[in-house]
């Protein structure tokens, strides 16, 4: 994701970026369905997993088409920047997630950082101007995932202490 190789196109870059994104998710998503008997959580879980292989399928339809679309340098650079500064908050509460030895809390205590840093990478990319194909996946990123950090705040206040 950090990795990725960027273009003149914040569309090309986004995407580029957000698919190993939600292919990390997805990972986590499988790993969890391994050892978690909780339904709800079995449900997030699968919901995750579905959500996000269809937009890895968007993303990977859109892509060519959205990477003709450039943008200057100052728009190039502010997108990274703020990029940077979402991922950088988001690996460090991934990170330095509340842990309380129980596989389900400690999930989503990780997954939702995840989550928001998702949402802030397409909220991001929507101050700028982006490929009209990718509007409506940025939207659904954004709609997906508060609901599925509501689901996870929800599930955590019933089973866990908290931090």
């Amino acid at each position: 994701m950090t990795t990725a190789n960027l273009t003149n196109s914040i569309s090309r870059n986004f995407i580029v970026q957000m698919i190993p994104h939600h292919r990390a998710a997805i990972e986590m998503s499988k790993n969890i369905l391994c050892y978690t008997t909780l339904i709800p959580l079995q449900e997030i879980a699968l919901d995750i997993i579905r959500e996000q292989t269809e937009g890895i399928r968007d993303m990977e339809r859109i892509l060519r088409c959205c990477s003709r679309m450039g943008n200057n340098n100052q728009e190039l650079s502010c997108y990274q920047n703020h990029f940077r500064e979402i991922t950088d908050t988001m690996f460090s509460d991934m990170e330095n997630a509340c842990t309380v030895n129980d596989i389900n809390a400690d999930f989503m205590y990780e997954m939702i950082p995840h989550h928001l840093g998702a949402i802030n990478m397409s909220q991001n990319a929507l101050n700028f101007p982006i490929c009209p194909d990718l509007k409506p996946i940025l939207e659904s990123i954004i709609t997906s995932q508060k609901k599925g950090v509501c689901e996870m705040e929800e599930l955590l206040s019933q089973i866990s202490g908290g931090c």
